[in-house]
């Protein structure tokens, strides 16, 4: 693995796509530290500290951490996987979907800018759904969102919008000039930056006594075991025989 590593930077093209890759994955980290005007930034901070173990803390998990400072970033990379999840559904059931699905590469291309309008369009729903669900939360009688009104939704649908759209084209950088898949990366990069407050949250609570030292194990082997069957599942293959027609010319027989 050590020398796996060194060479990787003896092969310039190699070296070039790798720090192309970490450079824009830099970048959308810098974007999750950026807030959205009009919301207060301590009251929206207390308001997630008490959310902590909720669906909301997962959906936080995903977007790393930008949904609790309500950054830029705060959407994440969902509304494309869904917009590409709904194109792929949708290919089953409206005929002209489908004859684009089976036309190869140009056919792809179309579908993938179909995604990119969904995921515009899905983009401007939630964040003008979020916008709305702010100016109605309080903590401790502050208000999360000081002044309300279409001005602050508009801008927050916009910024919000805006954000997604710079993080699909990021995902596509990397994957057209960077290693490996974009959008999987921007996703790992958000669990993973959440990683080391996870450790020493795990790590507190078992040291005061809150959980337990079976519970800390049990979560171990689960997370090896999970590993170990994605591991399994990628590097799996199955062989398919394959029978080839015969024709005979002569006395020879040729195979096809």
């Amino acid at each position: 693995m050590i020398d796996g590593v060194q060479n990787l930077f003896k092969i310039p093209e190699l070296k070039k796509r790798v720090l192309y890759t970490f450079g824009l994955l830099a970048v959308y980290r810098v974007g999750v530290f950026i807030p959205t005007p009009g919301v207060d930034g301590q009251a929206l901070a207390r308001y997630f500290k008490d959310a902590q173990g909720t669906i909301l803390g997962f959906f936080n998990m995903f977007s790393g951490g930008a949904l609790e400072q309500m950054a830029v970033f705060a959407l994440g990379i969902m509304p494309y996987i869904s917009a590409s999840i709904i194109l792929e559904l949708l290919t089953v059931v409206v005929p002209y979907l489908e004859r684009l699905k089976k036309e190869g590469e140009q056919g792809r291309k179309k579908i993938t800018q179909y995604s990119r309008y969904g995921t515009v369009v899905l983009s401007m729903i939630q964040g003008l759904g979020i916008a709305i669900g702010l100016e109605n939360m309080e903590v401790g009688g502050a208000a999360i969102v000081p002044v309300t009104g279409w001005s602050f939704r508009l801008m927050t649908m916009l910024t919000l919008t805006a954000g997604t759209t710079f993080i699909m084209w990021l995902g596509e950088q990397i994957t057209e000039r960077g290693i490996g898949n974009g959008i999987s990366l921007i996703i790992f990069a958000g669990i993973v930056a959440n990683m080391p407050s996870a450790i020493g949250a795990t790590w507190t609570q078992l040291r005061l006594g809150e959980m337990s030292p079976f519970l800390f194990l049990g979560l171990l082997v689960m997370m090896v075991v999970v590993v170990a069957v994605i591991v399994f599942m990628e590097a799996g293959h199955r062989r398919i025989p394959i029978q080839y027609a015969r024709r005979a010319v002569g006395h020879r027989m040729y195979e096809h």
